[in-house]
This record gives structure tokens, sequence and C-alpha cells, in this order.
């Protein structure tokens, strides 16, 4: 076996979740349970003009610039004051910690740990083909999610791609030699901890077993799914080239949304990472991270509101389309919690407070507007989702119980 597949393997076999049950059993029970949970994570990693997001009086939207005129008011509460800890001085890498809350992850020893949408996805993606999906707007190799050792699991950002990923023709045959490869790639790991045994290296015996467990269920995994068909769906994905970079928006959502429709996945990560060179929106053309530093230009803020009511246009349209489709007893978007956030409160200066964080759907509890009392970790947030999602976790990353009130 070739040693390079062989740490490539290593590296983010972990990236897979451990949850799998007996698949045929589950997947025949599948049809009598009431739909399902879901959830999706976006980063906005340039963050939102703050007095443009929160709206200027408490509880009105219409007093928002960017937030009038929201679907679905009833089924979302926008917060203020949620921060990060520990990202005082990790500038654009704070990103790396938005689902992770991770400290100084630009220190040159930061080791990231494991996002809150890998925790979900072992719970609730073992009954779908994909256990979770992670979408971004160009390839840089990370996005928002990490596995259990803290290693990026790069996303996929060509929209082509993802729609045959999910919906185009499989090919059989290739599939089958994938799945051999798998296979001999396992034998080779087994072969290797049998060595490290007999030289009693305990620490890489671990790290071995852990992944080797996490392939072996993958592998199980997409053997179960080789035989099923997966969904046909027409592809609407658009193909404007005036504007790609808001179309490129557009398409990633239309993704997301079609994912959750056929149960393909239930839980999705789609990083909106900051590009380089310029970018173009209706009404703007400029650098998207040159605007956002925009040291309080007005000019410069016009343009960069253009953009930034462009990203949340294509936010509202999925809130919108999500609460149109029909699922069970309600929407889609009942049994979806959908998170829009940032690891920037002011991309400007760089910091990390005050961050602008949307959660609707779900089923949750809805307040339209919170202004918490005091600077709360945002990890608080994703420990009470994990709590909403029946997993019981004491704490996860920077969670402070002395800062914990019921959000949702």
């Amino acid at each position: 076996m070739n040693d390079s597949n062989r740490r490539d393997f290593l590296r983010y076999g972990a990236a897979l979740p451990v949850a799998m049950h007996t698949l045929a059993a589950r997947a025949n029970a599948k049809a009598a349970k009431s739909p399902p949970k879901r959830v999706i994570f976006i980063c906005n990693s340039l963050g939102f003009y703050e007095p443009n997001f929160f709206p200027a009086e408490p509880g009105n939207f219409e007093s928002s610039k960017y937030l009038k005129g929201i679907s679905a008011e009833d089924k979302l509460t926008v917060f203020q004051n949620f921060f990060h800890p520990g990202m005082q001085t990790s500038n654009h890498d704070s990103e790396k910690s938005f689902l992770t809350g991770a400290a100084k992850p630009e220190s040159p020893s930061f080791v990231n740990t494991i996002s809150v949408d890998q925790v979900l996805a072992q719970h609730l993606g073992g009954d779908t083909r994909y256990p979770f999906l992670s979408f971004s707007l160009y390839d840089r190799g990370w996005g928002c999610s990490w596995n259990n050792r803290g290693v990026a699991i790069p996303p996929m950002h060509d929209e082509s791609a993802i729609f045959e990923k999910l919906f185009g023709k499989e090919d059989l045959e290739a599939k089958r030699r994938q799945l051999a490869t798998d296979q001999q790639i396992i034998h080779s790991l087994h072969q290797d901890m049998r060595q490290l045994r007999e030289k009693g290296d305990a620490s890489k015996i671990d790290s071995y077993r852990t992944v080797v467990t996490e392939l072996e269920a993958n592998f199980r995994r997409e053997q179960f799914w080789l035989e099923t068909k997966k969904p046909s769906l027409a592809n609407t994905l658009s193909d404007n080239q005036d504007y790609v970079f808001s179309t490129k928006i557009k398409n990633l959502f239309e993704l997301a949304k079609l994912a959750f429709q056929t149960d393909s996945t239930r839980v999705i990560t789609l990083s909106l990472d900051w590009i380089y060179g310029a970018i173009k929106v209706p009404g703007a053309t400029g650098g998207w991270h040159t605007l956002s530093h925009h040291g309080g230009k007005l000019e410069v803020l016009e343009k960069l509101a253009r953009v930034e009511i462009d990203i949340l246009g294509h936010f509202n349209r999925f809130l919108a389309s999500l609460n149109e489709i029909k699922e069970g007893d309600g929407k889609l978007l009942d049994h979806t919690t959908v998170v829009l956030g940032s690891n920037f409160g002011d991309s400007s200066n760089h910091t990390c407070n005050n961050l602008p964080t949307i959660v609707a759907g779900g089923g949750h509890r809805h307040q339209a507007h919170v202004i918490l009392e005091h600077p709360t970790p945002l990890c608080n947030l994703w420990l009470e989702l994990l709590h909403k999602h029946d997993i019981d976790a004491g704490q996860f990353g920077s969670s402070q119980v002395e800062r914990s009130v019921p959000l949702l």
C-alpha cells in the first residue's frame, strides 16, 4: 500500500463519525419516525458591520438596515453579546475556532479541538448517506469542521461536483474498486498496529485504533449505501456569470436545502471564507477583505453594506425556502436548526466580541432579539444546541457555567 495513502487515512480518518449501529434495521425503521432533526452552521468569516446588523430598537427588526423584512421572523432569534474567550490576538485565525472555541488559534503550537457540528454528526448522521457535509467558497483546504483530533476536514467548494455527489449517477464499478482499496488500507493499518504492539508503542496504538475503528465504520456505511439509488432531482443551480461571488453563495444554500429536503444528510457547515481579489455584487465591486477593514470611511461602508446585504439576502431566501417545504405536521425549517454567525464582531479591528449571531428554526423557543446581560461565550450556545439535540454534555469548548442562561 502507498505510504502517502496510509498517512492521509490516518490524518483524516477521524473526521468520520463513529455512530454506526445496524444500518439495515435503522433504515427500515426510518419511515416510521417523526421528521428528523437537522442543523446547519454558517460562518461569515468577515462578520457584519454591527450598526447595520443589530436592531437599533431592541426586538424591532425594522430598525435594522440588514434584518428588516427577514423571513420567518417568528422562528428566529438574534443574539447580542456573545464572544469567544482567548481570541484577543487571534485576528483572522479566530475563524478556525468558530465552532470549537479553542483558544489562541494564532499560536504556533495551536492544536484545535472537535467542532460542534462533528459532535452532532456522530449523533444525528448515522441514518443518512452522508453523516455530514462541509461546504466553502473556495479551495483553501479547511473550513468550519474539525475532527476529534483537531484536524481540519477539507470542505467541498465546487457546486457542480457537490450536486453530482448528492444526486449524480454512481459509477458502481469505480466505487467497488475504491472500497477494495479502502479495505486494503484498513488491513495494512491493522498490520501496523500489530507491529506497534510488538514495539510497545502505546501512544501510537491508541491513535491507530481510533482511526481504524472509524474507517471500518465508514467502510460498512459505504457498502450499505452502494446499492441504494440516490435521489433524482433536476439541477436547479444558477449559472449567472454576472455576479460569480453572489451566484456561488446562492448555489451553496440551494445545495444545503436540497440535501436536507432529500434527507441526504442532517448536518452541514458552510464557510463563507473571504477570498482574495475583487468580488462583484449588485451595486458594488471591490475586495471583500479590504472593504471589511473600512476604518469608518462612509464610501467604503456603503460598498461593504452592498456585499453584506447580498449575503443576507441569500440567507433570507434560504430560510424562506425551508419554511415553505412541508414536512410532517410542520415545515422543514421547524425541524432544521439554522445558525448564522461569525468569528468576528468587528473585522475592521479584528475583535471577537459582540459576535453577530442568528438562530432560526429547529422548533426552538425563539425570542426575536436577545441582548445578553453579560458577555457570554459563544460555546454556551453550542452547548445548549447539543442539549437540544439530546446530547448529554457537561461542557463544550470555552463554555462557562457562570454565564449559563436558557437561550432557546
